[in-house]
């Protein structure tokens, strides 16, 4: 995800890093050479005058960007959510190592509270490598030893496996029996939200918009900018290709920049930023058990942030 500071009106126009300019290049020259080609024939093709005004692409184009508006909205919906399912995340995983280092008792060997707060943050890894179909064996060996994370190989659904791990561990570390309850209690309830975050991920990824509807938006959208340049030639000439161009340029790039923010967790510019924030939950956890913390994520270019 690009992460930048506010930039004045003048920079914005040349921005290139995190624009969907640089996706939709071929589809511009594209439109470019048909445009030109409507300008050489005069609108004609075959021999035949193609018989379009400028009339029926105006009440069309509006039509168009209503529909465009709201495949956009329903794109950023998904991606509101998937950011509001990660600020969730954060603040039940500070919630739950927070209970874990005032409510259960330090064994006598120590390194319980260490050990809970591990598999804590590999839940955390295990999740965002599940969102991004990639391997999470190098950060479950780290997080938890070589014995577990190889007992995790196998699972499916590893970030549920070390979720179940986390609830079957702190079981048996609720104190004395006046207080085991209630603090088994509080541990599960954050363990739910942890829970509910899962399988709220897990409904977006498994849920794409309909391919149909995309297909139709991209249909119509491209004949609209095809069709464009034959009912502006007679009136606009030599700046059709000009103006037909800056017009797909609007249509298509919508349609690009919906595309990307329809998948929140994937790797494109605009999704989110997923490993900032597992490396931002990641020390948070650790700050709070005084663990010495990792280093922040930086820029792999800059202001570009994964």
């Amino acid at each position: 995800m690009i992460v930048r500071p506010r930039q004045n009106w003048f920079l914005m126009l040349f921005v290139w890093n995190g624009s969907v300019l640089q996706t939709i290049i071929p589809q511009l020259v594209f439109m470019g050479a048909v445009s030109s080609l409507a300008v050489f024939t005069h609108g004609r093709v075959f021999g035949e005058k193609i018989p379009l005004n400028t009339a029926p692409f105006t009440l069309f184009g509006l039509a168009l960007a209503i529909f465009l508006a709201f495949r956009n909205n329903a794109s950023y919906d998904r991606f509101n959510e998937a950011r509001h399912l990660w600020g969730n995340l954060l603040i039940a995983s500070r919630t739950l190592t927070s209970q874990m280092l005032c409510y259960l008792p330090e064994s006598p060997a120590g390194g319980d509270r260490a050990r809970h707060a591990g598999m804590l943050i590999a839940f955390v890894y295990a999740l965002k490598h599940r969102l991004r179909m990639t391997d999470p064996a190098e950060d479950l060996r780290r997080l938890l030893g070589p014995d577990q994370a190889a007992a995790l190989h196998g699972k499916c659904y590893k970030p549920m496996a070390v979720l179940n791990d986390i609830r079957r561990s702190l079981a048996g570390c609720g104190g004395q029996a006046a207080t085991a309850a209630t603090t088994r209690w509080m541990f599960d309830a954050q363990i739910d939200e942890l829970g509910k975050v899962l399988g709220g991920c897990e409904r977006i990824v498994s849920t794409p918009i309909p391919f149909a509807y995309n297909v139709l938006l991209h249909r119509t959208v491209y004949a609209y900018c095809v069709l464009l340049p034959f009912g502006l030639v007679d009136s606009t000439e030599f700046f059709t290709p000009l103006l037909c161009v800056f017009i797909s340029y609007t249509l298509i790039a919508l349609e690009a920049i919906a595309a990307e923010v329809a998948e929140p967790f994937g790797l494109a510019p605009n999704a989110l930023a997923l490993d900032a924030m597992t490396r931002n939950i990641e020390r948070s956890i650790l700050e709070l058990c005084d663990c010495e913390l990792p280093a922040e994520t930086v820029p792999v270019r800059p202001y570009q942030f994964t």
